[in-house]
């Protein structure tokens, strides 16, 4: 069982990272317009999974794993908000969708694919603790991550071809950062198989990442869009994704 569990992070973690950048060069072959447009439906859709995965699944999970010291959770849960704020300030943690980041100069290429790295990083450790926790919560949080890194790594492509990397080259270099979420993801399994009491606290700060990232990035971006049919466009994608989190944790109550 234990190691069906570690094929299973393998793969998502697999699917999370290179199998994003893989999705994302569809996405840049496309025309310009096209891009844009199916990159913001995607960016909604992972806002409502993101949210749905942290607040439906992860924090409970979490409360009910730590024998319910819900104000022990809670406050891995702020510290985790608070740690992601301080790494954006230091520009280590960062998502762009596009060319027009607030990154500019000679530095933008190296910071993105540093910021990546560690995002993906975060990302393998996520993974690991979810499926550790519980098989239906892994498959939620991998989707989640699957639904983010894809217009993540868009950005990441659009913005080092714009500082005249060849598409090979930005290929390459988004793969060596995107590739930190498989030996993260194997890392954590092992360390945290033998630390079980750590589990929910990860599971808090995992959380938090995702509720940062779905509020702190994703969603200002929606704002950027303005008018009736954009703003429905949005709502029905969040709730599409909020829905099909939702979805997820409804059959694993059938299937007990």
């Amino acid at each position: 069982m234990e190691k069906k569990i570690l094929i299973w992070i393998i793969i998502f973690a697999f699917l999370g990272s290179i199998g994003s950048i893989i999705l994302a060069i569809g996405f840049i072959n496309l025309k310009k317009d096209r891009q844009k447009s199916l990159v913001s439906c995607l960016v909604a859709y992972a806002t409502g999974t993101l949210l749905a995965a942290a607040a439906l699944g992860m924090i409970p999970t979490a409360i009910s794993k730590a024998g319910g010291k819900t104000q022990s959770v809670m406050a891995f849960f702020l510290g985790g908000i608070m740690f992601f704020f301080i790494l954006e300030k230091l520009i280590i943690w960062r998502h762009c969708h596009d060319a027009e980041c607030a990154v500019t100069g000679e530095a933008a290429a190296p910071i993105i694919l540093i910021g990546d790295a560690f995002h993906n990083l975060v990302d393998g450790i996520v993974i690991a603790a979810s499926f550790l926790i519980n098989f239906t919560i892994g498959i939620a949080v991998s989707l989640s991550v699957i639904a983010h890194e894809v217009p993540q790594e868009v950005g990441d492509f659009a913005i080092l071809i714009d500082k005249d990397y060849s598409k090979k080259k930005a290929f390459l270099y988004n793969t060596l950062s995107g590739s930190t979420t498989i030996p993260a993801a194997i890392i954590g399994y092992f360390i945290l198989e033998t630390i079980l009491i750590a589990i929910p606290y990860v599971l808090a700060i995992s959380a938090a990442s995702f509720i940062y990232i779905a509020l702190s990035d994703l969603t200002p971006e929606l704002h950027q869009k303005i008018g009736f049919k954009y703003s429905i466009r949005q709502l029905i994608l969040i709730f599409a994704g909020i829905m099909t989190m939702i979805l997820i944790f409804l059959l694993k109550s059938i299937m007990e």
